[in-house]
């Protein structure tokens, strides 16, 4: 049972406190990937709705320009009075908030006809690329300029979206133009939710920057050309990637598109430290808690487990102690007969003798009466000393059989092993030299019968003790102090081993302690 082993307590509680902490890590990963994929998807749709409001502001103030050239082409309108011919060629839509001036511009780069002013205001703009390009290009179509500051504003950054006039012999007639300021671009930014450390650009497609957010004016008109971001801006018309910028250095994810039918291009960038920010909040909470959680479950674990081991010790020194003797530690007799009915059936099973010697302490009755209960208890327990201190197999075994008899077992032991097993501890009791005068030979000896199955067969286990039993018998009425074997000695008329010569008596009539 698992209660019964501490050790897997441990390991199960360990193997429950990493399940948990696999949990932990499982889902803190996919709330990272959740906080990565909501900032994604949040910046995407940022970007469609910048790109597609940009787009379609630039796309009615291309209208205009060609609602210019269309009335240009009307016939006569040269002659119309200069106040109506002002409100036919430029609508009301020209005219929005951040949207500059509408000219038209003649070859030489001079305004013919302005939005704002009759007559127009006199400036030339034939420096500007917006103007040089449809001149040198026929073909380019609507251009979006590079940044610069106009001539007839308050200074404010603008750039200019331009069409060529053409003669009807297609030479260069003049262009078209209308300025936007940069600050509405600016204006469009400040409205989006970035976080402290995201950005958000819009740049030529020859990756000239037109605004950035955070706004810093010495970035406008600054080419991004070779950079990293700038190149793979250009290898796709939309996507996203991790990046750093080039302007700050600071890691983000970016979104970008190509601004559809103008040659722009957006990208929304957010900081990776706050898309984690939340994410990494929650997850030191979540961490502690599992983390607690896991030491407690553990802690517990330890806990349990040593007042487990505890118990079992104090069980196992209870059974101990129920299989002892009290007087003597040696087994008592209920070990005997659990140990006895074990090497018992192991030797039925194989070829090796089990010996029994039964050993009995002489005169004991006479040497408590002489002594004391006290001295006879401490003879007792001298005797146990011999006989354990005599073996040396881990498998023989002894044991106090009752009263002042003691029982040995010895297993893969034939008789001549066993008896002089019987006679060691017969002589280290004798050497002792414990006084009792109320013995023959004036010292504490004890007697012995050996019993085996080698060549014997005997019944079970008490067979083979009553077999030891009878051969004690024989030594005793043999005078005692000596060591009888059953089936041996009493082939040869009870001869045994002969006792040795009285040991000489003690100077003092004290017992040794």
């Amino acid at each position: 049972m698992l209660t019964r082993r501490p050790g897997l307590i441990v390991a199960f509680s360990g193997a429950l406190a990493a399940s948990v902490l696999a949990i932990c890590v499982s889902v803190l990963l996919q709330m990272r990937h959740d906080a990565l994929q909501h900032a994604q998807d949040s910046a995407t749709n940022l970007l469609l709705l910048v790109e597609r409001d940009t787009a379609r502001n630039l796309e009615i103030y291309d209208l205009s320009l060609k609602a210019v050239i269309a009335g240009l082409n009307e016939p006569g309108v040269d002659k119309l009075p200069p106040r109506i011919r002002q409100m036919m060629l430029f609508d009301g839509s020209a005219m929005a908030s951040h949207l500059g001036s509408l000219l038209v511009i003649d070859a030489k780069g001079n305004p013919v006809y302005d939005s704002r002013a009759v007559p127009p205001r006199q400036i030339n703009v034939a420096d500007r690329d917006y103007f040089q390009v449809q001149r040198d290009s026929p073909g380019a179509g609507l251009y979006v300029s590079r940044p610069f500051i106009p001539h007839l504003s308050d200074k404010s950054p603008s750039i200019a979206l331009s069409r060529r006039l053409s003669n009807p012999d297609g030479s260069f007639a003049g262009i078209v133009v209308g300025t936007l300021r940069l600050e509405y671009f600016r204006s469009l930014f400040d409205g989006m939710n970035l976080g402290p450390h995201g950005s958000m650009a819009l740049m030529l497609a020859d990756g000239t920057m037109l605004m950035r957010r955070p706004y810093d004016p010495r970035i406008i008109g600054r080419s991004l050309l070779n950079t990293a971001n700038y190149t793979r801006f250009t290898q796709a018309p939309s996507g996203s990637f991790f990046g750093t910028a080039a302007i700050d250095g600071v890691e983000r994810w970016y979104a970008f598109t190509h601004v559809a039918r103008f040659p722009l291009i957006y990208d929304v960038a957010l900081s990776t430290d706050d898309i984690y920010a939340n994410w990494r909040r929650r997850a030191w909470v979540f961490g502690i808690i599992v983390g607690v959680l896991d030491v407690l479950i553990i802690w517990f674990a330890l806990l349990f487990a040593q007042q487990l081991r505890r118990r079992m010790a104090v069980e196992a020194e209870l059974r101990m102690l129920a299989r002892t003797d009290g007087l003597t530690s040696l087994s008592n007799r209920r070990a005997l007969d659990e140990i006895g009915a074990r090497e018992w059936r192991l030797a039925q099973r194989g070829p090796q003798p089990l010996s029994v010697l039964l050993i009995d302490v002489d005169h004991f009755k006479g040497f408590n009466d002489l002594y004391g209960h006290a001295a006879g208890d401490e003879a007792l327990m001298a005797v146990a000393r011999c006989i354990r201190n005599t073996l040396r197999r881990p498998a023989d075994h002894a044991a106090r059989y009752g009263g002042e008899e003691f029982v040995v077992l010895l297993p893969a032991t034939g008789v001549a092993g066993a008896r002089a097993v019987a006679e060691r501890m017969r002589e280290a009791v004798q050497a002792l030299g414990m006084r009792h005068v109320a013995s023959t030979h004036q010292v504490l000896t004890v007697s012995a019968g050996v019993a085996s199955t080698e060549g014997r067969s005997f019944a079970d286990l008490r067979a083979l003790i009553a077999a030891a039993d009878a051969a004690l018998y024989a030594a005793k009425a043999e005078g005692r102090n000596r060591t009888m074997a059953s089936g041996v000695d009493d082939c040869h008329g009870a001869e045994g081993t002969p006792a040795p010569s009285p040991a000489p008596a003690p100077k003092s009539d004290v017992s040794p302690t």
